[in-house]
Formats: C-alpha cells, sequence, structure tokens
C-alpha cells in the first residue's frame, strides 16, 4: 500500500514528529491531493507556541495547494474539478445554517469547524497542511486556473484571501478605499506585503510601509510591490514615522492596515488616521497581548476600526483572478519563497518563526 510523509505537532513547542501513513481511497464528498506546495503561516507558529491552543496530536498548516488525484465521478460533476487539476484547499468549513451564514457572512460563521482538525492517527491521516498529500472536502477546493505556477500560488495562498476580504468588509461597509490618497500598511510579512502590492494595484497614491527591525531586504521588496516610502520603527522611533505619515496629506492617512501581529502596531496606528479614518485590522489573530488605547481618539476623531480574521472562497477566488490579472507580479512572488521537505519541518518553522525568509513553504 502507497503511503506518505505527514508532519505531526505533539504539543506546543516540542518538535514536530514525521510520521508515515497509508494512503486511502477518498470517501464521498472528498478529495486525495498530492501536495505542490504549502505555507508555513505565522498563525502556524503561533499555534506551536502555545497561543492559539488546539488539541493534540494534530497536523496544523492550512495553505495547501496540490494535484488533485482521486475524487468521485459525481463529486467531480458536481464541482468541476478533474484528477489533474490543480486545487488551493481553503481551511474554513463553515455551518451553513447560523445567522452569520444565512446571512451570506459564512467567513464569520458561528460555528466554524476547519479542514485540519483530524485526528492524523484515525484515516484519512493527512488533515492539515503540512504532509505529502492532504484530504479535504471538495466544496472546499479551488481550482487554480491553468497558466498559474501552483508554486507561486502558494506563497499568498492565506495572505492574500486575508487582505481581499478584509477590504471586501471594508467595501461592504462603505469605507471608500478606491478614493484613498495615503495608505499606510504596518508589518512586511506575506500579509503586509500582499497588502502593498494589492493596494498599489488600486493606484493609491502614496503607499507607507512600516516595520519594525531595520530589513533591507524587506524595504526594498516593498519598493518593488508599490510602496512608495518604507519606514522602521527601530531606526526612526514610532513617534516619527507617525508624523510623516500624517505630513503626507496634513490630516493623516486614509487608511491603515495592520499586518504586523503585535499589539503595540494598534495605538500607532490609529494615530496615523486622518478623521473619518479606516483602520482594517486583519493582522492579530492570535492573542498576543494587549495595550493601552485612547478611546478618546476613536470619538474625537470618529475612526472607522474593522477586524477581520477569516475569509471565504470567494476570496480565494477572487485572489486568483488578481494573480491572473498581475502576470507582471509572478516572478517577485514566486522568488519570495524559500522551499523545504516535510521531513524538515522543525528548521522550515524555526525558519519561519525568526523571519528569515519573507515565505516559507514545503514541498515535494
Amino acid at each position: 500500500m502507497p503511503t506518505g510523509k505527514l508532519a505531526v505537532m505533539i504539543g506546543p513547542n516540542q518538535p514536530f514528529e514525521v510520521r508515515e501513513y497509508p494512503l486511502t481511497a477518498p470517501a464521498p464528498g472528498m478529495a486525495q491531493l498530492e501536495l505542490a506546495a504549502s505555507g508555513v503561516c505565522g498563525t502556524d507558529v503561533h499555534i506551536h507556541r502555545g497561543k492559539i491552543p488546539v488539541n493534540t496530536p494534530m497536523a496544523i498548516g492550512h495553505e495547501f495547494v496540490g494535484r488533485v488525484m482521486a475524487l468521485s465521478e459525481e463529486d467531480s460533476r458536481a464541482s468541476g474539478i478533474r484528477p489533474g487539476d490543480f486545487a488551493v484547499v481553503d481551511i474554513a468549513c463553515p455551518c451553513g445554517a447560523c445567522p452569520l451564514c444565512d446571512g451570506g457572512d459564512d467567513a464569520n460563521c458561528l460555528h466554524m469547524a476547519t479542514t485540519n482538525s483530524g485526528d492524523p492517527d484515525t484515516a484519512p491521516h493527512f488533515f492539515g497542511g503540512f504532509g505529502e498529500y492532504n484530504y479535504s472536502p471538495v466544496k472546499n477546493l479551488v481550482r487554480i486556473p491553468d497558466g498559474l505556477d501552483p508554486r507561486m500560488v502558494c506563497v499568498y495562498a492565506c495572505a492574500g484571501p486575508t487582505v481581499l476580504h478584509a477590504c471586501r468588509l471594508a467595501a461592504q461597509a462603505r469605507c471608500g478605499l478606491e478614493q484613498a490618497k495615503v495608505a499606510v500598511v504596518q508589518g512586511l510579512g506575506p500579509v503586509g506585503t500582499f497588502a502593498v502590492l494589492y493596494l498599489a494595484s488600486l493606484g493609491i497614491p502614496h503607499i507607507v510601509a512600516v516595520t519594525g527591525r531595520n530589513q533591507p531586504e524587506r524595504r526594498d521588496l516593498a519598493r518593488r510591490l508599490g510602496a512608495t516610502e518604507v519606514h522602521s520603527l527601530e531606526e526612526e522611533g514610532a513617534q516619527a514615522v507617525i508624523d510623516r505619515v500624517r505630513s503626507l496629506s496634513g490630516i493623516g492617512a486614509d487608511l491603515v492596515l495592520e499586518a504586523s501581529g503585535n499589539p503595540q502596531a494598534v495605538p500607532q496606528g490609529m494615530e496615523m488616521l486622518r478623521n473619518r479614518g479606516v483602520y482594517l485590522v486583519p493582522g492579530q489573530y492570535s492573542n498576543s497581548g494587549t495595550v493601552p488605547i485612547s478611546p478618546q481618539l476613536i470619538t474625537f476623531n470618529a475612526l472607522r476600526i474593522l477586524g477581520s480574521s477569516q475569509y471565504a472562497v470567494r476570496d480565494v477566488q477572487a485572489y486568483l483572478a488578481f494573480l491572473e490579472s498581475h502576470p507582471e507580479l509572478h516572478g517577485t512572488i514566486r522568488d519570495m519563497a524559500a522551499a523545504y521537505r516535510v521531513e524538515d519541518i522543525n528548521q522550515a518553522m524555526a525558519d519561519a518563526a525568526a523571519g528569515v525568509h519573507v515565505k516559507t513553504i514545503l514541498t515535494r
């Protein structure tokens, strides 16, 4: 019987175990995929550090991109997915019945389940993203259009839909992103760098990227992606950066998108905004602590603060459509990734935690 490797999280801060499991035929409604590339997300690092509690043993990882190996003929006809297709696996499994799902907001389902929550010791074993194979519901597969490199798609397979979902919520709230003149992105990891290139694609004249550490390679990357200015808090100090942002228009930024995951960024971002400015916060996914903020600042400046923690299949589809319409970015995006084998998961996690690369991915 053929087998494959799966990296299993045993517990917080413990080394992953790389186990060999047998491959089984997918059940009705499920598909078997072979790994093309799977990203290590900042959320995975937080889970491994114990900041987001999970039951263990568990096969974490949620940025799986793979080749469809098997699914039933009935599921293939219903979905349009065929063996040999490449697909992104959307981790979210909304219930479809709660008030939010019923209102079309399935990304914020009150009873959300995930595709990677199964017990790796129970067939079909390959539930998460850190394996040579994956078994997921067919309804969670988003086919990658022909002509897009699956490995390139993987680089922003989570960050891209995360940013697009936050911006979609802002559009629904009539926040006027299209009219923005000054936008700030806090953090230059995957979410932050994708936010820079996406906001640049909207034609916003001033895009300011803010990073905590002075990292020349990240600064150069941000400029290549469309940032008009890049500032380091370590080098310049927070107040100097806030003052510079506010000086660009004389009244402050129209939009600030928090992508650093550092709670200290939140009060700084609020101070950068103009009256009626918009603060998008998709970056505070794990519990990294609390910070004092001034409610008066929110009131007197009439700030609009919008949190966003998930995304939906439609956001994955929007991400793929964005990549199709911007082939000039493909080479830059592809070059951001550093690839590791599944059996090298512990080194991959250590490097991802240290920010050695913009993006860490697993490949065969």
